[in-house]
């Protein structure tokens, strides 16, 4: 654990390269480049020998999509406790995801003009699943689940061939689902955004993945719409001296086993005893925890214990750090969450653990990381829409703007511009 302290000479230098965080390491973007090219350049071709190459799995076209007695079979195996707790989760994103769906509406702020918006769902959807040691199952609901809630007519998931958990298709099948490819990674995303012999590309990509992915989501923008671009889960903690010293130890542990060790787990206090308890509480959860090598690397190089003067100089610390997952375990949370300005979200007082928002609070658990809260926000309903502005005017009323339009035109040299509000002038 690395410890900081505003009774530090170099204490801000500090916490500024800690906030100075990159999504992903420069060298993913060179390796995500060329797997993105050759998809571009050979199609199937490609997947079958990316299949092989990073997931030591033997494909052939035919192969690619997982087929429905696939999916029925495995879903038999699963048991129906997990079922429940699918279908529950995914009734309560679902839930949130509904109240949040924009509406279309008008108003007219001048005589004979109106002005609105309308949302229209996009088409085709495409989400990454990842998979690996920790398969996130959640993830499902959290895109998929959302983006059926916005009426996305096709989605289609891609996750990493091998052995697909039963519970991921699952909760494929319960989120709406149509198409599952077994495409991981790089070539994965580059599938669904470019499209080959056999898929069909989709109008944007959400969810996360490891640095690679990132990076080619982020590579791929332009010719698909993406969420955001995604680095390490992290999580910070704001607390008090009155905190649960076993709760926020337990919380930055959650953050701490996702797999890659380059998560980041935060606590901020003002108070030095209650961060040396949470110290000792982390080494002692830790050791009982199965993916204890994957933790202790954050704990070496990704867990940092800050003091800082007051509760204040907390709050602007966490804001300038910009987390994906903000946690404030003080009296009176409500009161510190005023003072934020920027993390993914914002999870308030003891009884409310991070875990619950990646599981099923409702919220989308797909937020901005590696300080991008400062300009993004998370995945949300709007995000599967189409935001298109609605403008029209009476004859009468677009005479009194013919002046502004002519004015406009001409001092941007755009004559036709001008002509096109002239040329309905009433004689």
């Amino acid at each position: 654990m690395i410890r900081l302290s505003f009774k530090q000479a170099d204490f801000e230098a500090r916490c500024a390269a800690l906030f100075d965080r990159p999504a992903y390491p420069p060298q993913a973007e060179t390796a995500a480049r060329e797997i993105i090219d050759a998809v571009r350049a050979e199609g199937n071709r490609a997947l079958v020998r990316f299949a092989e190459k990073f997931d030591h799995v033997k494909l052939t076209p035919e192969m690619f999509q997982v087929s429905a007695p696939e999916v029925e079979a495995a879903i038999k195996k699963l048991p129906a406790a997990d079922k429940k707790a699918i279908r529950s989760a995914l009734k309560q994103i679902t839930d949130f995801a509904r109240v949040t769906k924009p509406l279309n509406w008008s108003f007219s702020p001048r005589s004979g003009v109106k002005l609105g918006e309308k949302y229209t769902p996009l088409d085709r959807v495409g989400v990454y699943i990842p998979g690996g040691t920790a398969p996130l199952v959640s993830t499902v609901l959290h895109t998929a689940g959302i983006a059926k809630a916005a009426g996305v007519k096709e989605i289609v998931a891609v996750t990493p061939p091998g052995n697909i958990p039963p519970a991921t298709l699952y909760a494929m099948k319960c989120a709406g689902v149509k198409e599952i490819y077994r495409l991981g990674g790089v070539y994965g995303v580059a599938a669904l955004a470019l499209g080959t012999e056999t898929i069909r590309p989709v109008e944007k990509i959400v969810g996360p993945g490891n640095a690679y992915v990132t990076a080619a989501k982020k590579l791929l923008f332009g010719k698909v719409g993406i969420d955001l671009v995604a680095g390490p889960s992290e999580i910070l903690i704001v607390a008090d001296r009155r905190a649960n010293v076993s709760f926020i130890a337990a919380d930055l542990l959650s953050q701490a086993e996702h797999g890659s060790g380059l998560e980041q787990a935060v606590l901020v206090s003002d108070s030095q005893k209650l961060l040396d308890a949470v110290a000792t509480e982390v080494e002692k959860q830790a050791a009982k925890l199965p993916r204890i090598e994957t933790v202790k690397k954050v704990m070496d190089k990704g867990m940092f214990l800050i003091c800082t003067k007051n509760l204040d100089e907390a709050c602007r610390l966490a804001s300038s750090y910009a987390p994906e997952h903000l946690e404030i375990q003080t009296e009176n949370p409500e009161k510190y969450a005023k003072k934020i300005t920027a993390a993914g979200a914002i999870f308030l007082g003891d009884w409310t653990p991070e875990p619950a928002g990646d599981f099923c609070a409702g919220p989308s658990h797909v937020l901005p990381t590696a300080g991008s809260a400062r300009a993004f926000n998370g995945l949300e309903t709007v995000s599967f829409m189409r935001r298109t502005s609605i403008v029209k005017y009476t004859q009468k009323a677009l005479q009194k703007e013919i002046g502004i339009i002519e004015r406009f035109g001409a001092m941007e040299m755009l004559a036709a511009h001008g002509n096109a509000g002239s040329i309905r002038k009433e004689k």
